[in-house]
């Protein structure tokens, strides 16, 4: 039986300050921001088979933003405006585009 890619990962909910400016009003302003943050679990499920295995060795833990839109925290504007500028996933682990680099909360993993 293939295990699914959620069977690797706990998954909870975090919040993030970022400081996002509004295209509006040109304001800037602190926004929490919404992360879904999943680590791989210490140790491989029950049921895997050897894809699975492989697929275990290969994935690393991340963070997902779940926020896409925020409104203006003017009074004055109040527009919805789209997050950019803040990445849409980060990846915690020791592989892949961050290798080496420490984990960085604050910094979000942008380098």
């Amino acid at each position: 039986m293939a295990l699914d890619e959620r069977d690797f990962f706990d998954e909870r909910r975090e919040t993030k300050v970022a400081r996002l400016n509004c295209p509006h009003c040109h304001q800037s302003n602190d926004y929490e921001l919404n992360w879904a943050v999943r680590t791989k679990k210490k140790q491989l499920p029950r049921g895997a088979d050897e894809r699975d295995r492989a697929k275990f060795a290969k994935v690393q833990s991340y963070m997902v933003r779940q926020d896409d839109l925020m409104m203006c925290k003017n009074i004055r504007c109040r527009k919805r405006f789209e997050v950019t500028g803040v990445q849409s996933v980060v990846f915690m682990g020791e592989t892949g585009a961050g290798a080496g680099v420490p984990f960085d909360p604050e910094n979000f993993g942008n380098r």
